[in-house]
């Protein structure tokens, strides 16, 4: 019983921090990613719909982004979709696609990303550590009712804890990875 809560708990650090490597791949950096525009919702025919839905996405060069939308009598909801989301992004229409030149990151802005890069980064190693209190309670609740000894939960209580210590470590990583990423120039 106590190795199904540490599976259990292992599973949903790993959720963790796989929302984690979504949430950075929406922070903006130097280069142009579609990531960048992937929040975006466009008023299409009286329904908000997803970006993603309407068009393709793809990554020109380093700078730039091109929109190539699956029906062409959208280019202007989504046009208006962009400059409205407060991206910082002003995409020019050729007729068939949107290109969206990405510019360049000031140092200010550059610093101002880090700090909201360590603030995702911080909420989602809480996640992990509220991940981990859940299951250290499961398991003195086992110990509690008698369904395990209380060695066994002292060991599965350490391996808990090397598994939290484990994936926060990887986050970290991750996050280091990212910032280096933000400040290169």
């Amino acid at each position: 019983m106590t190795q199904e809560l540490l599976d259990d708990g292992e599973r949903r650090m790993q959720k963790a921090i796989e929302a984690l490597v979504h949430d950075m791949a929406t922070v903006r950096t130097g280069r142009a990613s579609p990531a960048l525009v992937e929040g975006v919702v466009v008023e299409y025919y009286g329904s908000p719909t997803p970006l993603n839905q309407l068009a393709s996405v793809s990554a020109a060069d380093a700078r730039s982004l091109v929109i190539a939308p699956f029906d062409r009598s959208a280019i202007n909801d989504i046009d208006k979709a962009i400059r409205k989301a407060d991206l910082g992004f002003n995409p020019t229409n050729d007729g068939t696609n949107l290109r969206v030149v990405v510019p360049p990151l000031t140092e200010d802005r550059r610093r101002e990303m880090v700090k909201m890069l360590h603030k995702k980064l911080e909420e989602h190693k809480v996640a992990v550590r509220n991940v981990r209190r859940e299951v250290h309670d499961k398991l003195k609740g086992l110990e509690k009712d008698k369904s395990a000894t209380t060695d066994e939960v002292r060991r599965a209580t350490e391996r808990l804890q090397k598994l939290t210590d484990r994936n926060i470590q990887e986050m970290e990583s991750l996050g280091g990875a990212k910032e280096a990423e933000i400040l290169a120039v």
